[in-house]
C-alpha cells in the first residue's frame, strides 16, 4: 500500500493504494457488516495494533481540510474500524454551538460561566465573551482563548481517549496555539499529528446539495452518494429518505435522516471559509517537527485500476418505487472533474478510512 505522489488541487498529496494483491472479495461498503469484513481484509493487522496501543495510550490528531471535506465522516470510519470506546471526535464548531444553547438555558448556564471564570485567561471579559457566543456582540470575533477553554472543558469530560480535533486551527492566527495544543489541554505525553484532506470542489458541492444527517448521532450520509442500507419512502411528500445505520446510534435502524441546515445555499455560501481553510493547510504543510498524514478523496481515472478496487469507488444512487411499495435502488457510475479538470473517481469513506488507519499506525510506529 505505498502511496504514489502526484500534483493535484495545489497539494502534492498521495494516491494511497488500497488494493490488496490476490484478494478477490467484493464488499458492499454501505453495509456495516460488510465494512467490518472489508476493514479486516485491508488493515486487519493495523487495527489490532491500534486497539492494543489505545488500551494504555492516546493521541491528538488535527483534521485539516476545506469545510465539508469529510473530516467527521472519515473520523467515524476510523472509529468504526478500530472501536469508538477509546477514541473521540471533537468538533470546535459543535462545541461553540452547544455553548450557545447552554447559555440560553437558565438552569445550565451557571456551570458554564463558572468554568469560564475559573479557567479562562484572555483580553476580553467573561461577560463580553458570553455576549459574543450568544451573538449579542457581532463586532468582536470569539477569542481563541475562549475556544480553548470550551475545548478543554469538553476534553476533561471524555476521560483518557485519543482525540481528533475538527475545526482547529481555523485561521492563520490560531496556528501558533495549535503547536502547543496538547500541552494546553493536558495531553503532554501524547503524540500528535496533522491529517490533511484534499477533496475537489465539485465533490464538496455535490455533497452539500445532497447531504443528510442523523438527528440523533449526527452521522452524515447522502441519498445520492452515500446511502444507508435501509431506505424509506414518504408517501405524503412523495420522497425517499435514508434510515440511520450507525451501529452505535440509539436510533439505529429507525431514525430518519434529515437535511443539514444551510446546505441548501450551496458551495458559494462557504467560499470564504474554503479559501481560509486552504491557506491554513498550505501554511501547515510547511511546518516541521510534526508528522503529517495525507488523505484524498479523488483518484484520477487513469490511476484507479492499479490502486483501488471497483467497489471502493463512489457510485451514484437513485430510487424507484415498485409495486407493493418495494424500493428499487439503481446504482450508476459517478465521474467528477477535479480542480485541474481531470476525470476522477471519488472514493467511498471506508476506503479513505483505510488510508487513515494505515497511516496512523505507521505514524505511531506500530
Amino acid at each position: 500500500m505505498k502511496p504514489n505522489y502526484i500534483f493535484m488541487s495545489g497539494f502534492n498529496f498521495p494516491v494511497f493504494k488500497t488494493k490488496v494483491a490476490g484478494a478477490e472479495q467484493k464488499f458492499s461498503l454501505e453495509n456495516p457488516a460488510e465494512r467490518r469484513k472489508y476493514f479486516d481484509l485491508k488493515v486487519g493487522p493495523e487495527i489490532e495494533k491500534l486497539r492494543e496501543y489505545l488500551q494504555k495510550n492516546s493521541f491528538v490528531g488535527f483534521l485539516l481540510g476545506p469545510k465539508n471535506s469529510g473530516k467527521g465522516t472519515y473520523t467515524k470510519m476510523f472509529m468504526e474500524a478500530v472501536g469508538a470506546e477509546r477514541v473521540a471526535h471533537i468538533s470546535v464548531g459543535d462545541i461553540v454551538r452547544a455553548a450557545h444553547k447552554e447559555l440560553e438555558d437558565e438552569s445550565r448556564k451557571v456551570d458554564l460561566i463558572a468554568h469560564l471564570k475559573q479557567k479562562y485567561r484572555g483580553f476580553v471579559s467573561v461577560e463580553q465573551a458570553v455576549d459574543i457566543i450568544l451573538g449579542r456582540d457581532t463586532k468582536t470575533l470569539l477569542p481563541t482563548e475562549i475556544i480553548l477553554t470550551l475545548v478543554e472543558r469538553q476534553i476533561s469530560g471524555l476521560g483518557r481517549k485519543a482525540i481528533f480535533i475538527d475545526g482547529f486551527p481555523r485561521n492563520l492566527d490560531q496556528i501558533s496555539y495549535s503547536l502547543y495544543f496538547r500541552e494546553l489541554m493536558g495531553y503532554r505525553d501524547d503524540p500528535d499529528f496533522l491529517v490533511f484532506i484534499d477533496v475537489p470542489e465539485t465533490i464538496i458541492s455535490e455533497r452539500m446539495n445532497t447531504r443528510v444527517i442523523c438527528p440523533i448521532c449526527q452521522t452524515p450520509r447522502s441519498p445520492k452518494l452515500l446511502r444507508t442500507k435501509e431506505i424509506g419512502y414518504d408517501a405524503e411528500k412523495k420522497e425517499f429518505y435514508l434510515i440511520c445505520d450507525n451501529p452505535g446510534c440509539s436510533g439505529f435502524g429507525k431514525a430518519r435522516m434529515v437535511s443539514k441546515e444551510g446546505d441548501q445555499f450551496g458551495i458559494e455560501s462557504i467560499r470564504d471559509r474554503i479559501e481560509v481553510d486552504k491557506k491554513v493547510m498550505e501554511t501547515l504543510l510547511q511546518l516541521q517537527g510534526i508528522p503529517k498524514i495525507y488523505l484524498r478523496n479523488a483518484v484520477p481515472v487513469n490511476m484507479a485500476k492499479e490502486n483501488i478496487d471497483d467497489y471502493e469507488i463512489t457510485p451514484a444512487y437513485r430510487y424507484e418505487l415498485e409495486q407493493g411499495g418495494k424500493i428499487k435502488v439503481v446504482e450508476e457510475s459517478w465521474v467528477v472533474k477535479n480542480d485541474l479538470g481531470e476525470d476522477c473517481y471519488s472514493l467511498l469513506p471506508a476506503a479513505v478510512g483505510v488510508a487513515l488507519v494505515k497511516q496512523i499506525a505507521q505514524t505511531l510506529g506500530l
